[in-house]
């Protein structure tokens, strides 16, 4: 476990990592690429567009890192629907890669959007988790879509307890809008939540700006060269129930 050295600040749980662990009461959760296999969900839907009808000729991760790169510049503008991000965002990738895209397929990456799948590690160890810790969310993600993801997720999960998506807070993460609204709606005054993320960019990076506790879901395999600070760097869900559910 890597400790967060930084200063107490609102929202941190004071103590060592181990402390701060057993002191947790409520998980916030990103869910695209936390929770749900955007990776493929997103390929899925672009391989469509490509002219031949099959596979796209470039690289996988060539391909999704661009992605990520179009979709932050234009989080980064003025708020718009997360729809309309995607629209964009695909528009522009079939412009670098040289895809042609129907006007009638203009939407094909956000209309994808309710079928993207689960990772595997995900519905068994949320059921796990929700024995012990209030669930919530906080998406870079309009409501209608989140609520037709939620489809994806067992019985046993139930509601999350809370949800805050961008279209609730106006902004898209790594803006603080979405944490300013945890730490006022969920967070007591001994800051016994702890957000668990995929993204560094957009989760480790503003919870260490705000002193949020963080796990950071290690899914790719990366590097960390942000100012995260993550109480604990796991590679999978499975990795976190078997953590928490052990103090």
């Amino acid at each position: 476990m890597t400790a967060n050295t930084g200063s107490d600040t609102a929202g941190q749980v004071p103590g060592g990592p181990d402390e701060q662990v057993a002191r947790i009461r409520s998980l916030s959760f990103d869910c695209y690429g936390t929770l749900i296999d955007w990776i493929t969900g997103i390929r899925g839907a672009l391989e469509t567009l490509a002219a031949s009808g099959g596979s796209l000729p470039i690289d996988q991760g060539e391909f999704f890192d661009t992605y990520l790169e179009v979709e932050a510049e234009t989080e980064a503008g003025p708020y718009m629907s997360y729809k309309e991000v995607l629209t964009s965002a695909q528009a522009e990738l079939a412009r670098r890669f040289g895809l042609t895209v129907p006007p009638e397929r203009a939407r094909v990456l956000a209309d994808s959007v309710p079928g993207w799948k689960p990772f595997d590690d995900t519905n068994p160890a949320l059921a796990r988790l929700k024995e012990r810790f209030r669930l919530g969310i906080l998406s870079n993600i309009d409501n209608d879509l989140f609520a037709a993801t939620a489809r994806q997720f067992e019985p046993a999960i139930g509601q999350f307890d809370f949800v805050i998506t961008a279209e609730d807070v106006g902004s898209y993460k790594p803006g603080h809008g979405h944490f300013k609204r945890l730490l006022q709606t969920v967070v007591d005054d001994q800051g016994t939540n702890l957000h668990v993320a995929q993204s560094l960019f957009h989760d480790g990076a503003p919870a260490a700006e705000l002193g949020i506790p963080f796990v950071w879901i290690n899914r790719r395999g990366e590097v960390n060269e942000t100012i995260a600070k993550p109480l604990a760097e796991l590679s999978n869900l499975t990795e976190l129930a078997d953590m928490l559910c052990a103090q």
